[in-house]
């Protein structure tokens, strides 16, 4: 079986945008315990890969410690939640505001690096789900950043109105539309699958004199029910990534490219582990893993 994708939940994004303090406990006990598969030794389930992403509430808002992940990509996410800043010589390229009341802490983060909220010029989003780009609102407002989202994502996100604030939408992209400001650019690559908008960013990055290929991974877990339409668009999705050159994998959560681990070994002085060719493909076997599993079970439902 070919194997290629990335990860996250699609089913949760409703409870995202609903009643923020119970996000973990509703969106985990929505997400059934089977099928199940087995990949590099590891048993995943649609439950244990929710839990493994979401973690606690405590997770999702605790600050963690903002740092360099390559050349000028930094996280200044939180445990759980993933947020990406790339500073340039004409300003900031956010990815993912997370939830709205986490603003203040990735404003913190990015000013323990000694960079200037202000001076973020874009913001862009992984996928329209209240944990990804909730705070929009507030990092425009505090920043004077122009949102730019994928097309396909647009009627989920004026949806997407925390406290009653409109969702903020300034520019609208197309698959393969690219994003440049200060010599660096990201390609959009529409992924969808879990959002009709879910958004692959893709750069380049360079350390130690050589040339790296970024993947910023979007969400492509599957929903509890696979539809045909959504079974068109996973396919579809899971085509695209698969052959994107990537050398630097990263993710909506942290748990999906090993930020943990990795943050761990850098603080040891170990070379860049980042840069994880092999981790590229990982996350792309679980998650086209479960498609396969839930499409299968579904069809054995089907003929009882």
């Amino acid at each position: 079986m070919k194997l290629f994708g990335s990860l996250s939940a699609r089913r949760i994004g409703a409870l995202i945008l609903g009643s923020a303090g119970a996000v973990t406990g509703l969106a985990q006990s929505s997400m059934p315990d089977h099928p199940s598969i087995t990949v590099e030794g590891h048993t995943y389930t649609p439950l244990s890969i929710v839990t493994r992403n979401m973690g606690t509430k405590e997770d999702q808002e605790g600050q963690f410690p903002p740092h360099k992940i390559i050349d000028n990509i930094y996280y200044v996410g939180t445990k759980t939640l993933s947020s990406f800043l790339i500073v340039t010589p004409a300003g900031s390229i956010m990815i993912d505001s997370t939830y709205e009341r986490n603003v203040p802490t990735i404003k913190k983060s990015v000013e323990q690096l000694g960079f200037k909220f202000s001076d973020i010029k874009i913001l862009l989003g992984n996928h329209a789900h209240g944990d990804h780009m909730e705070g929009d609102f507030m990092v425009k407002e505090l920043s004077g950043a122009q949102v730019i989202v994928m097309a396909e994502d647009v009627p989920a996100l004026q949806v997407m109105k925390p406290g009653g604030k409109e969702h903020p939408i300034d520019k609208i992209i197309h698959d393969g539309d690219t994003v440049t400001l200060g010599g660096t650019t990201l390609t959009a690559h529409l992924t969808a699958g879990h959002t009709r908008g879910a958004t692959t960013w893709t750069m380049k990055a360079m350390e130690g004199g050589k040339p790296y290929e970024v993947v910023f991974f979007s969400s492509l877990r599957s929903p509890g029910t696979i539809t045909p339409p959504i079974e068109e668009e996973f396919t579809h999705s899971f085509k695209v990534v698969g052959p994107l050159p990537c050398d630097v994998p990263l993710g909506d959560h942290p748990a999906q490219f090993n930020m943990l681990e990795k943050y761990s070994k850098m603080q040891k002085g170990s070379p860049n582990p980042y840069i994880d060719k092999a981790g590229c493909k990982l996350e792309a076997m679980i998650e086209e893993g479960m498609f396969h599993a839930i499409v299968e079970e579904q069809k054995q439902k089907a003929a009882r």
